[in-house]
Order: C-alpha cells, then sequence, then structure tokens
C-alpha cells in the first residue's frame, strides 16, 4: 500500500513537471502550419504542371492575417481551369473563422473594464519567467491571457474545461495560468503595501465607534490602523511528505486526520475599507502569529505611531501596538473592550470572505506544490485589492467561515497595561453615560 501510494505521489509530480515545463502548440498554430505545409505542397505540384505544359498561369499567393491561397487563370487556359479551381477549394478550408472567432472574443475581452485595468497593470510587469518563455511556443494575447486567469481564479474549473472553452492545449493552460501569476505577484509592492503620511491618517477609524461617543478619542483611546488576523487555504498535499513510520500506510487513518501541510496560512492586515495593507502566506506547519510583522513594527514605528493601534485576535501578540482581545469569563469591563474590538475584527472577517467569495480557487488549491500555491493565493489578494480600487467589490456571506479560537498569545508589560488602561477609559465612560 505504502509503495503504490509513493508511486502515485511520484507519478503525480512527474505530471506536474511536464505541465509546467512542457507546452505544446495550440489549435491555432497546429492549423496554421499544416496549412503552410500544404500551400507549399500543391504550389509546387502546380508549377511542376504549369511548367510542363508551358500554360500561360498567372500564380498569385495573398496572405492575409492567415494564410490563404488564391489562384487565377488567363481565359485561354480554360484546359486547367478544374485543377486550379479545385486547389482554390482545397486550400479555402482554412482555420479563417476559428481565428475570426478568436479575434471577436479578445475585443470583447478587452472592452471589460476589469481586464482592460489588469492589462494596463501588467504591461509595465517584467518578470523572469516571462523572459525565459521559448520561442516558437503558443501563446496568447494579453487580453486573453487575463481572461483565461480570471476564469480559472473566479470558478472552480479544471484546466481541461478551460482548455475547451479556449481551444488551447492543457498544458498550455498550465503555462499561461502561471505566467500570470508570476506577473502579477511582481505587483505585491506596488498594490499590497503599508499606508503612510495623509494617506494612513484618512484610513484610521475610531476605537470605539460602537458606543457612539466620539469624544473618546480626545480622552487618550487609539484610533485603528488596521486588522490583522488570518485564514487557512486548504491545498492538495502530495503523499510522500506525509510522516510514516510504519511499513504500510493507513489512507484511511490520513483522511481522518489533518495533516498541518495541508493547507496554507494566510495572514492579512486589512483598513477600514477591506483593502489588505500586510500579506504573508506560510505553510501550515508555521505557527508563529505575526513574527515578522511585530519585528518589523518594532524597528519601525512610524508604522503604527503613537495613538493608533492593530486589532487582532486571540493567537497573536499583546504589545503597545497589537491590541488583542481578553480571554474569556473577564468581568464587565474586560467584556466591553472585547466588544469594541469583535467590531473591527468582523472588518477583518467579511474581506476574507470577500477573497474567497471572488476567487473561489482558494476553497481548495488542487496542487502539492507550495511555491505555486503561494504564487496563487498572492494573486487573489493583489488582484483583491485591484477590484477594490477600481469600485468593483464583492460580498461573501458574513459568519460563514467561522473565526478559529485560540489562546492568548505572547504579552509585554507595556502592551498589558495598555490594554488595562483603554478598558478602564471604555468602562468609565460608559458609567457616565448611564448617569
Amino acid at each position: 500500500m505504502y509503495k503504490n501510494a509513493c508511486v502515485a505521489s511520484a507519478g503525480r509530480a512527474v505530471l506536474e513537471m511536464m505541465q509546467y515545463d512542457w507546452e505544446p502548440l495550440s489549435h491555432g498554430e497546429l492549423d496554421q502550419r499544416l496549412d503552410q505545409a500544404v500551400e507549399e505542397i500543391l504550389e509546387a505540384e502546380l508549377m511542376s504542371k504549369v511548367q510542363a505544359q508551358s500554360s500561360p498561369v498567372l500564380l498569385q499567393v495573398s496572405r492575409a492575417e492567415d494564410p490563404v491561397l488564391s489562384l487565377q487563370v488567363q481565359p485561354q487556359d480554360l484546359a486547367h481551369s478544374q485543377l486550379v479551381f479545385h486547389l482554390s477549394d482545397t486550400i479555402a478550408i482554412s482555420p479563417d473563422s476559428d481565428h475570426e472567432l478568436q479575434r471577436q472574443s479578445a475585443e470583447k475581452a478587452e472592452e471589460n473594464p476589469a481586464v482592460q485595468h489588469i492589462m494596463d497593470l501588467l504591461k509595465n510587469a517584467n518578470t523572469s519567467y516571462n523572459r525565459s518563455r521559448l520561442a516558437g511556443r503558443a501563446r496568447l494575447s494579453l487580453s486573453h491571457t487575463v481572461l483565461l486567469s480570471l476564469t480559472l481564479l473566479s470558478k472552480r474549473r479544471s484546466y481541461r474545461s478551460v482548455s475547451t472553452s479556449f481551444r488551447l492545449e492543457k498544458g498550455n493552460i498550465h503555462r499561461i495560468f502561471f505566467s500570470f501569476c508570476d506577473r502579477v505577484n511582481a505587483l505585491e509592492e506596488q498594490q499590497i503595501r503599508w499606508p503612510d503620511g495623509q494617506e494612513m491618517t484618512d484610513n484610521l477609524l475610531p476605537f470605539s465607534s460602537l458606543l457612539g461617543m466620539h469624544d473618546l478619542e480626545e480622552r487618550g483611546l487609539p484610533k485603528v490602523l488596521g486588522v490583522l488576523g488570518h485564514t487557512r487555504i486548504p491545498i492538495r498535499l502530495p503523499i510522500g511528505k506525509q510522516d510514516v513510520e510504519k511499513d504500510e500506510l493507513d489512507l484511511k487513518h490520513l483522511t481522518k486526520e489533518v495533516h498541518p501541510d495541508s493547507w496554507l496560512n494566510l495572514e492579512l492586515v486589512c483598513d477600514g475599507q477591506g483593502r489588505f495593507i500586510h500579506c504573508r502566506i506560510s505553510r501550515g506547519s508555521e505557527q508563529e502569529r505575526a513574527g515578522d510583522l511585530s519585528r518589523r513594527i518594532k524597528n519601525n514605528p512610524c508604522m503604527v505611531p503613537p495613538g493608533c493601534c492593530l486589532a487582532a485576535s486571540s493567537g497573536y501578540p499583546l504589545t503597545e501596538q497589537i491590541l488583542t482581545p481578553y480571554s474569556a469569563g473577564r468581568g464587565p469591563r474586560e467584556n466591553l473592550f472585547n466588544r469594541m474590538l469583535e467590531s473591527h475584527l468582523c472588518r477583518l472577517d467579511q474581506a476574507v470572505e470577500d477573497l474567497k467569495t471572488r476567487f473561489q480557487r482558494l476553497k481548495y488549491l488542487d496542487m502539492g506544490n507550495y511555491e505555486r500555491a503561494k504564487a496563487v493565493v498572492l494573486t487573489a489578494c493583489i488582484l483583491h485589492n485591484v477590484f477594490l480600487d477600481m469600485g468593483d467589490s464583492v460580498r461573501g456571506q458574513p459568519g460563514r467561515g467561522l473565526r478559529e479560537q485560540e489562546q492568548e498569545g505572547e504579552r509585554d508589560e507595556a502592551g498589558l497595561k495598555w490594554r488595562d488602561a483603554i478598558a478602564q477609559q471604555l468602562y468609565s465612560a460608559l458609567d457616565m453615560e448611564s448617569i
């Protein structure tokens, strides 16, 4: 059983490598090359016959976007008219209609505002992946590339299904899609960026918006710069990576226990509009919560200046810049603080639901390669911001995904004092309001 499972895993890995590195000619290229070959053969045969009989035949070959052979014969050479007409009819059977459909489809794709906007962004992208493409391989117009890739991201359709719709080989679809992801990933720093200056000031949110007392911020309560949290993206785990100590592999047992690397951790910070300002993708087995982000903030205090904070769920470190909720079962003061914080945490929950609703392929990435899966997830996050900037929003169903319940993370002394002070300020203000 173990050997069979390993052989299946190895075969799947080899197939993915072949799909990634081998790209067959498209239907259009095959048709075009066949047409050219037939033209050359028939033209050579016709010329040999004409030269043998010394008949005054005028041969004209006209090529437009696709090769079409047109022959004209002088009236006095009626003896050979049947041959010419037969040749003309034969060559007339060309992929003109197919190319015309592709041309019309490309024009419609370019008329789509989303496709056009993404095309404009990608035209300046210059990546090693595109430079390494082999000359002579089938290529797709940029508009079709964007449309094809958005189709794969937004729907859980197989490469085979999309290859039928776009009339391309499955291996070609695979290569084009990851070329698109590579080019979009090059836009990460441009599209997922930490705000600063006036942009930061404009996006700050009042911490106590639920109480309706805006003067609390004047009393020293912080404003919320963003919401920190994470979600999981399930991926296919190569069976060879399972921890197997026995001689035989119990497949039924593996289906019941979730391996930590069968998903990706997607750590995000979103602003008040649901736009991602931080994105980090890691393996499911990596349990560190916002370690890199905490160190960045510590080394660059201007990222979260005084009077500002990040709202985070349980499990994240409690610091002066990152506020997390109290554990359950505390007093009314702590519960009030948790309610105020929860009103902000819901923003990230909604942003994640919007992301997964628009890009349904994130529900399950059927790929065992970590780097490729990471590229697809990052592409979706970048395009999430691109669509929001365009004013194109998709509303996911709130509460569909349950937030993972975790124990409190690391807490430093300054963070504990800061959280207690905010909780006391809120509770005192509520008591004064009720009098």
